[in-house]
């Protein structure tokens, strides 16, 4: 089969398509035909080797779709012929960006009639990741209301949706070029994310119960400044490794809460995958891709992810 690869840390040139062996699963395994897999940023930090993979070579990519090809001999749930998709590889199981891949039975979910593989393959990580910050750290309820910072993102597009189907007010920040886009997805109000009275528009759109961060060495102390009482705030991302609240006194006063959380660190995958299947059968989630490519392009797809501006996601099509 062919698969992407990278023998050495370094930038998006070390990857290339290795002709190697299809992997055989193990029992509680299942070997998935890829038809599509996302990229996202977190790809990127194994290739460079900020986040340490398994041993080298490896495959890149942490979630796919598409059919059961074979199964191990103690796998229950799933058959060959099924649609499937997936999350949880590339980090210490080999990742998705390759013509097959064994996956954990706990990792998998079914893809529901009517869905396409490449949009299971998009929502997969980033589905995970909204749930678990919004459903499952912080206990996002109906009429509440929910900021998700950087909306147009591959999590925010997806949180914006997700906190909407829970039945949440949802205020967003996104590039103006994005604003109906968002707005079509089930935002309330979109925000300009440079605009000076940022923090006065958010309060007045309503203070949030719930505020999604994706960048919390930025926005930790804006979070704290235009929280509700009693909010929660889910960080999954930054840039610098500090990051501090300005007025801790306030903080306490409103008994902020804050929970950090990495969507490798869910319990399960696979029940969480099936209930972002749900949802994308009823039509309350669905993803956007911006962009396709195939695997002698993924090398273009680890540098557009991280330097280019879109809503949705980059999909690899096989």
């Amino acid at each position: 089969m062919r698969a992407v690869r990278f023998h050495e840390y370094g930038g998006a040139d070390v990857l290339r398509v290795d002709d190697i062996d299809r992997p055989t699963p193990g029992p509680e395994e299942v070997l998935l035909e890829v038809e599509a897999a996302a990229v996202n940023p977190v790809d990127t930090y194994f290739r460079t080797g900020d986040y340490e993979p398994g041993e080298l070579p490896w495959t890149p990519g942490s979630d796919c779709a598409g059919t059961v090809a074979a199964t191990g001999e103690s796998v229950v749930d799933f058959t060959e012929g099924d649609r499937a998709f997936a999350t949880g590889l590339g980090n210490w199981l080999q990742g998705t960006c390759a013509e097959y891949v064994t996956v954990p039975e706990s990792h998998l979910a079914h893809l529901p009639e009517g869905v396409s593989a490449e949009a299971g393959a998009a929502v997969a990580l980033v589905g995970v990741t909204a749930w678990q910050t919004l459903v499952d750290a912080c206990s996002l309820e109906p009429a509440e209301r929910a900021l998700i910072h950087g909306g147009s993102g591959g999590v925010g597009h997806l949180a914006v949706q997700l906190a909407a189907a829970n039945g949440a007010k949802v205020t967003t920040t996104a590039s103006p070029t994005y604003h109906s886009q968002l707005a079509d997805l089930g935002a309330d109000d979109v925000f300009d994310y440079s605009r000076d009275d940022l923090a006065d528009a958010v309060v007045d759109a309503g203070a949030p119960d719930v505020i999604l961060d994706h960048r919390l060495d930025d926005y930790l102390a804006f979070d704290a400044e235009v929280a509700a009482q009693g909010a929660r705030i889910a960080a999954i991302g930054n840039t610098d490794l500090a990051a501090t609240f300005e007025n801790v006194p306030r903080c306490r006063a409103k008994a902020l809460s804050v929970h950090h959380v990495s969507m490798f660190n869910t319990p399960e995958f696979g029940a969480v995958l099936s209930r972002l299947a749900t949802l994308m059968a009823d039509g309350e989630l669905t993803p956007v891709v911006a962009r396709r490519y195939d695997l002698d392009e993924v090398s273009r797809a680890h540098e557009d992810v991280l330097n280019d501006s879109f809503l949705g996601k980059l999909v690899v099509t096989l």
